[in-house]
This record gives C-alpha cells, structure tokens and sequence, in this order.
C-alpha cells in the first residue's frame, strides 16, 4: 500500500508539470545540498531570512526584467542569491513564483546553504559562495514528454535541433545586462507547431550564456529524441521545446521581430503516440 501511495503522489506531481497556462509557477524540481549546512537561529539563517525577503520584494520592480541578485553578511555567514522569472511572464506573476519558491526554500530544504529550486516560471537559487556572473550546469535537471512524435520522428528531430540553436543564438546576441531570453514558433506540419523557449540569467557574458545553452541543446538527442516535449534545467540557463503553446506569445511577441502568418490547422486525428499527460525526471547528475 505503502509504494502505491507512492506511485500516486509521484503521477500527481508529474501531471503538476505538465500545466500549460502561461502563469501557472508549478514546482518542478529542487537541488539541496547536504555538504554544507547551517544550525537553526544562527547568525547566517538570519542573512539567508534577510536575503529572501530582499528577493521577494525586488521581484515586481519594473527595471529589472525578472532578474535580480544580491549578497547579505560577512564571512563566514555571508549568503548570495538570486531569481530569474521566465522571460515571458508579467512582474505580477514573477514576484507571485519569488514569493512561493522562498516560501518552500526553507521547507523544501531547511538547513542546506547550497539549493536551487526550478518552477515552471522562476528559479530561485541561494548559497553560501559567490556565485554570480558565473557559468554553472550542476546540478542539471532533464525533463521530457513521454509522448513521442509518430509522423516523421527524424524530422522532427532535425527541427528541433535547428529551432533550438536558433533561439539560442538570439537569446545570446542579448547586449550586456539585458534579458538573455527568446521564444520562437515553427511549422512542423498541418496538424503542429514546434514552440521553443532558451534564458540565461542576465549576469552571464554573451559567451558564458551561450556555451551553457549549447551544452544543455546537446544533451537532448541522448535523452529526448522524438518526444513530444523536454526541457533542460541548469543553475545558469535552461532551455524547452513542446509541440503546444506553453509561453506567452503576446510577451514574446512585443519584444520579438514580427512573426509570420499564423499557420490554420485542422484538429489532428493523432499527431503523437505514447501515454498521455505524463512527465518523465531524469537527473543529469547526482542531486543529493
């Protein structure tokens, strides 16, 4: 009984993932590290309490474009931290997703110094090192679809791998301290449109950004190809691809060069194969 139990909460949290309104937050994933932690009512949870009420209310100013950073203390209780809301969403639904991820921060891990937590619409990231403006991709997280595309795979497969590097090289022709985010829709065929999504945090060089997106595009083929639908999660960037829209397009619309006509489908009588409505998590590294 016990493993059934299990086995559901695990399908409720998959399904959780799979929300596609654009200003849902949804929890995906956490990192908490165990190697460093620190004592309960110290000095330095005080400066981790501080940190994350400073992001919270930073997360609705306008000059920010869903980005912020900052440092509290000294050493050795000096904690860094940071948000990075999804480059689509408005300042009302970026402090919403701040304001929950520091709310569960501390539940999810409640005496680690080094934890990222990923939502659909934010990271929130803190630890007890320096870290911005610094490239990292561990620890790294894979989602994907368990649907798989069953009209031509391989092209499908082609163009993701194109749609993807494209977006890529948009997000990083970013000038420095801008918002490191693109969007893009394709065609693929009368029945789908491919839709992609990259970001970096704004902190990164232009070649740090992109050096990260490439090496989270190219784990793909190994763990993804042919699903419907994957997205790759690391500290510094993350990148995602589906075959419905997930991301605001009215957003991405206004920043974005105008798109071409949109393209008149029919309902399609069964564009993909597999199980339905399921997320599958594959770690990339070892999370403990």
């Amino acid at each position: 009984m016990k493993s059934l139990n299990f086995f559901i909460a695990l399908l409720s949290l998959l399904s959780l993932a799979t929300i596609t309104k654009s200003q849902d937050p949804s929890y995906l994933y956490r990192s908490c590290s165990n190697e460093t932690t620190y004592t309960r009512n110290s000095t330095y949870q005080a400066n981790l309490n501080l940190l994350l009420s400073s992001l919270v209310s930073n997360a609705t100013r306008n000059n920010l474009d869903g980005f912020y950073n900052s440092s509290i203390g000294l050493d050795p209780d000096d904690v860094y931290g940071l948000f990075l809301c999804r480059g689509d969403v408005n300042k009302n639904a970026c402090q919403n997703c701040v304001a929950l991820a520091a709310k569960e921060a501390i539940q999810r891990c409640p005496v680690e110094k080094v934890v990222v937590l990923w939502y659909d619409l934010c990271l929130l990231r803190y630890s007890n090192r320096a870290f911005f403006a610094t490239m990292d991709q561990d620890p790294g997280v894979t989602l994907y679809n368990t649907q798989n595309i069953a009209y031509e795979p391989e092209r499908f497969n082609r163009l993701v791998a194109t749609s993807m590097n494209d977006t890529a090289t948009q997000a990083t022709s970013a000038t420095s301290g801008a918002k490191k985010f693109a969007a893009k829709e394709v065609y693929f065929n009368e029945f789908l449109n491919l839709y992609s999504l990259v970001q970096c945090t704004p902190d990164l060089s232009s070649s740090d950004c992109n050096r990260c997106l490439r090496i989270a595009i190219s784990s793909l083929p190994s763990c993804c190809s042919q699903r419907a639908g994957a997205r790759v999660l690391y500290p510094s960037c993350n990148i995602r691809y589906e075959t419905y829209e997930f991301y605001n397009t009215t957003a991405v619309a206004a920043e974005s060069p105008p798109p071409p006509p949109p393209v008149i489908r029919a309902p399609p009588p069964s564009p993909v194969s597999g199980s339905k409505g399921k997320v599958v998590f594959c770690l990339s590294v070892q999370i403990n």
